[in-house]
């Protein structure tokens, strides 16, 4: 009798030997689109103000904020396959903006590991104004019939959700100490669903932390008039009253457990049902939702 096959994350698998070709028009894209903001965070030119790079203590060195980001984007773009493939490019040819640097793979993969994050991050989000308003500018790219009926009743429409981020690879030396299938965080995600672009990314290092871990910092982001499509580890009946106390909407699956009393119902179908509910929990809050379910083939599907 054969033993049964082992679970395979294709992303462990999947042969990468050498590097992609550069590509000279998508290179001077990235370059357009970055050296702006990459330097207004680094505070190499004069005019900019104080850079916000010196403030986290960080010494002026060879694998500074402008190279590490284009060693970043290199190595996501080009797909490179390890860290020794990225500083022999390093060594032989300019990485975008970067100018060729001859540093050991030893210092290049201790930096990875303690550069701030953050610093990305602040690049990202003066990114993100340059990328919405040319998306605006885009007149031939149809959106979806929902979206269009949506835009026209609500000032704006996000996504949100929560993932947990999977186990490190551990190809690193300066992983080796870490125990096998350490999960390597939590992130949770707002994303407009108009323009497609992330409005805000948040991170927690605990693995195990539910969704809702994000929920005070979502209703402090959320402006009324938005409505937000929720995933359903974000069912928190006391988030979800602030967000109805601060004019926002949102659509979410209900939970099969959850407890409710029927005030009205708007409409009845053999295959629809469209409801007025009153959450009924011990620890819930009273809010009056809308509850629409879907019937596909035998299976009923539930949104309020």
């Amino acid at each position: 009798m054969s033993s049964p096959k082992k679970p395979r994350n294709p992303d462990h698998v999947r042969p990468r030997r050498a590097p992609s070709p550069d590509n000279e028009a998508i290179a001077a894209h990235l370059q357009d689109l970055l050296t702006p903001r990459l330097y207004s965070q680094y505070g190499l030119r004069p005019r900019w103000p104080i850079a916000y790079y010196r403030t986290l203590g960080l010494r002026e060195r060879i694998l500074t904020l402008p190279l590490m980001l284009a060693a970043v984007l290199t190595l996501l773009w080009r797909q490179v396959p390890s860290v020794h493939e990225l500083t022999r490019m390093l060594a032989q040819e300019d990485l975008l903006w970067a100018q060729a640097a001859t540093v050991s793979q030893q210092a290049l993969s201790k930096r990875f590991l303690t550069f701030p994050a953050e610093l990305f991050a602040r690049v990202v989000q003066d990114l993100l104004p340059v990328l919405t308003q040319r998306q605006r500018g885009r007149k031939n790219r149809p959106r979806a019939a929902s979206i269009q009926w949506a835009t026209r009743h609500f000032m704006r429409i996000w996504a949100v959700d929560g993932s947990t981020l999977e186990a490190l690879f551990r190809k690193l030396d300066s992983l080796q100490t870490q125990p096998v299938g350490t999960l390597a965080g939590k992130i949770g995600t707002v994303l407009d669903m108009v323009s497609h672009l992330p409005v805000q990314i948040w991170f927690d290092e605990n693995s195990q932390a539910h969704d809702t871990c994000f929920g005070e910092r979502l209703c402090a982001l959320v402006p009324a008039g938005t409505l937000l499509v929720l995933d359903r580890g974000f069912y928190d009946f006391t988030q979800l009253a602030q967000l109805m106390a601060q004019k926002a909407h949102f659509v979410t699956r209900l939970k099969k457990n959850t407890r409710y009393q029927v005030l009205q119902t708007l409409s009845m179908s053999d295959g629809h049902q469209d409801q007025l509910i009153l959450l009924t929990g011990r620890e819930a809050p009273l809010l009056t939702l809308r509850l629409v379910m879907i019937r596909q083939d035998q299976t009923w599907y539930s949104w309020s």
